[in-house]
């Protein structure tokens, strides 16, 4: 009986054995999904009106503005650095191809990465303002927003809205 019982262990063994070296030859058929991260935002010109404040209002975009995306890791070391351009209505979608995440929370995209304004191609708007950390480096917020595709998936991160300042503002008289 004990022998029965031996053979049938040693015969399971050897099949779970056969069964695991099959399964290692056979090429993968299943397609990874690639999960980007994307950090979005817009570009403005803040009117005169507003100069020195944080407001927004009367603000117009800037085509052709440049914004940087900085990363860094858990020792404060630059891990991903590229500039980004606005399309024709101020916005900026920049995909973050070849950031990795370590396993440390502080390798996360919303503790390690930030937005700044580098530059704007209009002369009359292109002093750098702090508008919502322009300078320092705006931090992203997450909005749950995520675009899916058959094999793709991005996690979209939000910035800004960052504004350059305009150059000459003509004082306005109080009579």
């Amino acid at each position: 009986m004990a022998s029965t019982q031996i053979m049938i262990v040693a015969s399971l063994l050897l099949l779970a054995i056969h069964s695991i070296a099959a399964y290692e030859n056979v090429p993968a058929k299943a397609v990874e999904k690639n999960v980007d991260v994307v950090v979005e935002g817009m570009v403005y010109c803040q009117s005169c009106e507003h100069f020195g404040t944080w407001s927004m209002s009367g603000a117009e975009p800037i085509s052709a503005a440049k914004v940087s995306v900085i990363c860094k890791d858990y020792r404060n070391r630059v891990s991903y650095y590229k500039v980004f351009e606005t399309d024709a209505h101020g916005y900026f979608y920049a995909q973050l191809e070849g950031f990795k995440m370590g396993h440390s929370l502080l390798d996360h995209p919303l503790t390690s990465c930030h937005v700044k304004l580098v530059s704007s191609p209009l002369q009359s708007c292109n002093l750098l303002s702090n508008v919502n950390y322009g300078l320092n480096g705006s931090p992203l917020r997450y909005e749950n927003k995520r675009m899916l595709g058959k094999n793709y998936e991005a996690v979209v991160y939000a910035a800004g809205p960052l504004a350059f300042r305009p150059a000459h503002c003509t004082p306005t008289s109080h009579l």
